[in-house]
């Protein structure tokens, strides 16, 4: 997310990192430089020109020129101003007083609605809201039974109108339902089409005045930049929306729609689809966001993909053979790096921590290799992976074949869980989990 955007504003901001002072003419060229990243990153370009007239008001000023470290406040002006164009709060549901709150997703087709849908109904149960799914799109082939699929999978109520019943009859009987019983959320998936056209708005118009919504929220798919701008422009105009959630964040967006959207719309971005897992979507975070933008980290967004993924039992279970015995095995190794996988893609986790996106090579987050070392361990036998000092030159060529990897990796991966291990024992005593480095580099 935003890899390409990061990668550029942190080589133009380290240049004044670097400098131990700052005139006015260095500042102008520099954020010369900044404007063109942006549009590069399909930045509106009326966003853009006022996003660098915001940074040069407040850095060209005695308090920058004569600071310290200007090259760090210009940093901190563009974080804050990054925050700004994002939102000002971390925006929230706006919940009904008397359940159920109902939600209508609108959006082109191949935005990600139904899917999003789905997301939103397994984060709204998570805290405690219990959601039931409405199948209001009955333009798509197999929207319905996509959103029933997902439903199964999530153990939520998906309502399925009689046949021959237009949307707003499915609609209306979907809240009759919902009302009648223990749920608090209604999430209405409707139909799409290719563009914005006049039937599609007619069938929300009647589908918002049947339900009077709580939040209209407009799916929009991330990787079609400004076009996404537009499309929430139109969809605003005619239904006036509450909010919007940008999907396909993890792909090839290149950022000029999430940092466009809200100064041009006027609506705030509340979600973001990182992911296609159930789980991948994210309350956004402006500030967070920005830190991410600006490679600093996100902690609370690890933590939290942290306690999703991770199972307690088992990671107790692995804190009492590290506090007790200052060591564990290979079997708990297994284990933790299990957990790890489930937290999402190595690469992601790696920028979630401050200082550390930009230092850890492409290599070293490859996803093959934590692969290798979960064959590796899964080639020994039981005994061997809670012994491994019995693992000799026969056992190792052994593991090497049934693993497929080369025998120097298999004692590369023995030498560094020894390392590991050492460090176990000067840690014992202490509270809280170890964390595991190194295993993974070479």
């Amino acid at each position: 997310m935003f890899d390409e955007l990061s990668q550029k504003l942190d080589s133009v901001l380290g240049r004044f990192r670097q400098r131990g002072m700052l005139t006015e003419p260095m500042i102008r060229d520099g954020l010369r430089e900044v404007r063109r990243v942006l549009l590069e990153a399909d930045v509106n370009y009326r966003v853009t020109r006022e996003f660098v007239e915001r940074v040069q008001a407040r850095a060209v000023g005695e308090v920058v020129l004569g600071a310290v470290s200007p090259g760090h406040q210009i940093v901190k002006i563009v974080f804050d101003e990054i925050a700004a164009l994002l939102g000002d709060e971390t925006p929230t549901i706006s919940w009904s007083p008397s359940p159920p709150t109902v939600i209508l997703m609108v959006g082109l087709q191949g935005s990600g609605k139904t899917t999003t849908a789905a997301k939103l109904a397994k984060r709204f149960r998570r805290d405690g809201r219990e959601p039931v799914l409405a199948a209001c799109d009955l333009q798509r082939p197999a929207a319905i039974e996509q959103l029933q699929t997902l439903g199964g999978r999530l153990e939520v109520a998906v309502h399925v109108g009689r046949p021959g019943a237009g949307p707003v009859d499915v609609a209306s009987e979907a809240l009759k339902e919902t009302k009648r019983g223990d749920s608090a959320v209604l999430i209405v998936d409707t139909a799409g089409r290719l563009q914005i056209d006049e039937p599609m708005m007619e069938e929300l118009h009647r589908l918002k005045s049947a339900l009077t919504p709580h939040e209209i929220l407009l799916v929009a798919d991330a990787m079609t930049g400004q076009e996404a701008v537009r499309i929430a422009e139109g969809f605003d105009e005619v239904l006036g929306l509450t909010g919007i959630i940008l999907t396909k964040m993890d792909g090839d967006a290149r950022g000029g729609a999430a940092l466009s959207i809200r100064r041009v719309v006027g609506k705030p971005i509340k979600f973001v689809g990182v992911g296609e897992g159930l789980d991948d979507l994210d309350l956004l975070d402006p500030t967070r966001l920005a830190g991410l933008i600006l490679q600093k980290g996100d902690v609370v967004g690890l933590v939290e993909r942290a306690q999703l993924a991770m199972d307690q039992g088992e990671s107790e279970t692995i804190q009492a053979k590290v506090l007790g015995e200052g060591r564990f095995s290979l079997e708990e190794f297994l284990t933790a790096l299990k957990q790890i996988k489930r937290m999402g893609p190595l690469e992601k986790i790696v920028k979630l921590i401050p200082g550390m996106g930009s230092r850890i090579s492409a290599a070293a987050t490859d996803p093959r290799r934590m692969k290798h070392v979960e064959a590796i361990i899964l080639s020994m036998t039981p005994h061997e992976r809670r012994r491994p000092e019995v693992l000799n030159g026969s056992r190792r060529l052994r593991i090497a074949k049934g693993s497929g990897r080369p025998v120097a990796e298999v004692n590369r991966l023995m030498k560094q869980f020894k390392e590991m291990n050492k460090m176990m024992k000067q840690l014992k005593g202490m509270r809280g989990m170890p964390g595991m480095p190194g295993m993974m580099s070479r």
